[in-house]
């Protein structure tokens, strides 16, 4: 039976894992541009989807569809794919391809179909799974956010509760790079509950890392209220980079409760004024177009964008309600022209990237930190 994994350059970072759990069970993930027999998997985000709804309708081949979108809205997927993954693939993916080659017809814990649904019977354990195999990925170290912001699909992903791979698991992947770079909700929240730092267990994490660590950088973001002169100081005796990217999202703390980010706009300040005194390059983002936003919220928002590019890069993006979030189905508020206008100049300068304009592009492309 072949097995055909779709590229997709949004699910670069899907593909890596995947194709390593597969593997251990016999099962290759051919990549391919177009469906082919005699599988075709697909991982899809909620902005990507409908580009390849009639493809996956109309492909001659069977169809499996994971990802952002397909965990949030599974029944819709399953009215034109054969097969959806709900949440994580690592275990399910192999389960079912092994249910089909041996002729299975009925419910698979953790896939959706027309005629039947079951409900996932596990958590994966991230040791229990390869970060990467021959196709070689970013580590994960970390899974799941205890935050719930009100835009974010994790939780209909990977759940509220932070996970964690170990550092020995950690350190052995490693030393497959010379440049290190690692995904996870918040890289300073590794070995913690997600809610408070456990700085000693990412201290011993960075100690035993060869090679170039970029931390703290994409894929591996912080969250403002974990920044500290501590936190950045274990970064600087390993790092290779003097770049820091954490999400502000808004300058309201108004919106800020609204979106339930859990951290402050003064959280937000001491986190980019202590990144300048720890002679690091602060990389803030910021969305645009909430629903409820006011003007007066989206005038704070512009003059706190002003204010960190005084100080390092922003990247601006429009709002996007995605299903399966607190704020799916609801309608983005337009921005003014007097904020597209400064957005405009402040990106002709070269202060800020990203999609106010055309929020969709960021879900198209892959994605990387402003240079310095």
């Amino acid at each position: 039976m072949r097995v055909n994994w779709r590229v997709i350059n949004a699910a670069a970072s899907s593909y890596a894992p995947l194709f390593a759990s597969c593997a251990e069970h016999g099962f290759y993930l051919r990549p391919v541009d177009a469906p082919a027999a005699d599988i075709t998997c697909y991982s899809l985000n909620s902005v990507n989807e409908p580009a390849y709804r009639e493809e996956i309708a109309g492909a001659g081949c069977t169809t499996i569809v994971g990802g952002p979108h397909a965990s949030a809205c599974p029944d819709q997927v399953a009215a034109y794919a054969d097969y959806v993954v709900v949440g994580e693939g690592e275990f399910t993916l192999p389960r079912l391809l092994s249910h089909l080659e041996t002729g299975g017809t009925g419910p698979v814990p953790g896939v959706v179909t027309r005629e039947w649904a079951r409900p996932i019977d596990h958590t994966v354990i991230l040791d229990a799974f390869p970060p990467f195999s021959v196709m070689k990925g970013y580590i994960e170290i970390s899974r799941g956010c205890p935050f719930g912001c009100a835009y974010c699909q994790t939780p209909c992903l990977f759940g509220s509760t932070m996970r964690h791979r170990s550092i020995d698991t950690i350190v052995r992947y490693a030393s497959r790079y010379r440049d290190i770079r690692f995904v996870s909700p918040n890289a300073l929240a590794y070995g913690s509950d997600g809610r408070s730092p456990r700085l000693e267990k990412v201290a011993a994490l960075l100690s035993r890392l060869p090679g170039n660590i970029y931390f703290g950088t994409f894929p591996s973001e912080v969250r403002p209220e974990f920044i500290s002169g501590e936190a950045l100081e274990l970064i600087a005796s390993v790092r290779a980079s003097r770049r820091i990217a954490f999400g502000a999202q808004s300058g309201s703390d108004r919106v800020l409760s609204r979106i339930r980010r859990g951290h402050s706009v003064a959280n937000v300040i001491a986190a980019v004024e202590c990144c300048r005194d720890h002679d690091f390059l602060p990389i803030v983002d910021f969305i645009l177009g909430f629903p409820f936003e006011t003007g007066e919220d989206e005038q704070e928002t512009l003059e706190m964008i002003r204010w960190v590019t005084r100080h390092g890069k922003a990247r601006v993006h429009g709002f996007i309600p995605l299903p399966g979030t607190p704020l799916g189905g609801t309608v983005p508020r337009p921005l003014s022209r007097s904020t597209l206008q400064t957005l405009g100049n402040l990106a002709l300068h070269g202060r800020i990237t990203g999609s106010w304009d055309d929020p969709a592009v960021r879900f198209f492309k892959a994605h990387s930190d402003i240079s310095p």
